[in-house]
């Protein structure tokens, strides 16, 4: 009786055992699974924020191309304006200049004019005189 007590524990333990066993290795299985489970979703995650940095840094890339496209044509814009100023001066100064050149050629045309006209006249006197 006392033999078959013991074989009966010895069964039981056996038993038991292998039954432990059996759960260690369905934990381990269902530790497996969920370990790549988490790595699954820590991929997905890291593939999301690193989509999404990367269309922020997109976005960023495109607000500052658009800024210094901005900035661009208004540099462009200032120097017309400027170009057009520097123009307009640089052509009143050479109409004042055209202007003056003018005045001092009517004015030697009519000096030029007015010794002519008294060389005639005198010429006409003295004709007369010599009539």
């Amino acid at each position: 009786h006392e033999q078959e007590h013991d074989r009966e524990i010895s069964e039981l333990i056996t038993k038991h055992e292998e039954e432990m066993e059996k759960l260690r290795a369905e934990l381990s299985k269902e530790q497996q699974h969920l370990l790549d489970e988490l790595h699954q979703q820590m991929a997905a995650t890291h593939k999301a924020e690193i989509e999404q940095a990367q269309t922020q840094h997109s976005l960023e890339l495109e607000a500052l191309r658009l800024s210094l496209n901005n900035m661009h044509t208004s540099q462009l814009e200032l120097t017309q304006s400027n170009l057009r100023r520097e123009k307009e001066t640089a052509l009143v100064e050479l109409r004042e200049m055209l202007n003056d050149k003018r005045a001092q050629e009517v004015a030697i045309l009519q000096s030029r004019h007015q010794l002519e006209l008294d060389k005639v006249k005198e010429q006409c006197l003295r004709e007369k005189e010599d009539l």
